[in-house]
C-alpha cells in the first residue's frame, strides 16, 4: 500500500500515520493500512481446520489406543464366536435392538485380557469392557458358567451399557430391571450360579431394587 499524502499540505507520511508529519492535520481513515481496520481474530475458516486438525489427532490416538488393546490379547474362536452371535439374536428377537446393534457392529471381542486390563485385574467377572474403545474381553467363566445362551445374553446385556458409556451402577441397574424383558426369571433361574452372583452384586450396587413387598425386602423388578 501507498504512503498517504496528507490532504492540507500535500506532504507523503508513513503507511500507519494517523496524523501529518508536518501540518498535523488529520490523516483520512480510508488511508491507513488494512491491518489497522481489520477485524482481530481467526477466520471462520482457520477454525474449522483447527477443529479438523484436533478431530483427526483425537481419532487417532483412540485408534491406536484400540490396536494397542487387540494387538495384546486372543480372538476368540468359532465356538466362541457361535455363542456370542446367538445370545445377540436372543437379545435382538426380545426387543432390545440397541444393545443388539452396539454388540454386533461396533464391539471388538477378545478372548484374553489385554495390556490395560491385567493392569486393572477383573479376577471376578465374567467379562470386562474398554470404553470408549469397544473392546469386550470375555473370560472362561462367560462361557462355562451360564447354563444357556439367556444368561449369556444378560451379561452381554450388562456390558453394552458400558458400551454406551454407562458406568457399572447403571449397568447393573439397567440390566437387573431388563432382565424379564430378556427372559431371564427368578422362576427359572434362581439357582444358577450367574443369577446369585449378578443379584449379590446388583444389591451392593442398587439396594433401594429390593426393598419392596410386604417385608420390604422383595425384589422389586419383579
Amino acid at each position: 500500500m501507498s504512503n498517504p499524502k496528507c490532504p492540507q499540505c500535500g506532504a507523503v507520511n508513513f503507511a500507519d500515520s494517523q496524523s501529518c508529519r508536518r501540518c498535523g492535520a488529520s490523516v483520512p481513515n480510508d488511508q491507513l493500512p488494512l491491518e489497522a481496520a481489520a477485524p482481530i481474530g481467526a477466520s471462520p475458516r482457520s477454525v474449522w481446520r483447527r477443529v479438523f486438525a484436533i478431530i483427526t489427532m483425537v481419532l487417532a490416538i483412540v485408534g491406536a489406543a484400540r490396536a494397542s488393546l487387540t494387538l495384546t490379547s486372543e480372538s476368540l474362536d468359532a465356538s466362541q464366536e457361535r455363542s456370542v452371535s446367538d445370545a445377540i439374536d436372543l437379545l435382538r428377537a426380545r426387543g432390545f435392538s440397541r444393545e443388539a446393534f452396539v454388540l454386533e457392529h461396533v464391539t471388538t471381542y477378545r478372548a484374553s485380557d489385554n495390556w490395560w486390563n491385567r493392569y486393572v485385574g477383573h479376577s471376578d467377572a465374567y467379562a470386562a469392557t474398554n470404553f470408549p474403545f469397544e473392546v469386550v474381553t470375555l473370560y472362561p467363566k462367560f462361557f462355562q458358567i451360564p447354563v444357556d445362551d439367556t444368561e449369556r445374553a444378560i451379561i452381554l446385556f450388562h456390558e453394552a451399557q458400558h458400551l454406551l458409556g454407562h458406568g457399572e451402577d447403571v449397568a447393573l441397574h439397567t440390566a437387573w430391571l431388563a432382565k424379564t424383558g430378556i427372559g431371564w426369571t427368578a422362576e427359572k433361574y434362581d439357582r444358577t450360579r450367574v443369577w446369585r452372583n449378578t443379584r449379590e452384586w446388583t444389591l451392593q450396587s442398587v439396594p433401594l431394587l429390593f426393598t419392596c413387598g410386604a417385608d420390604s425386602a422383595a425384589d422389586c423388578a419383579e
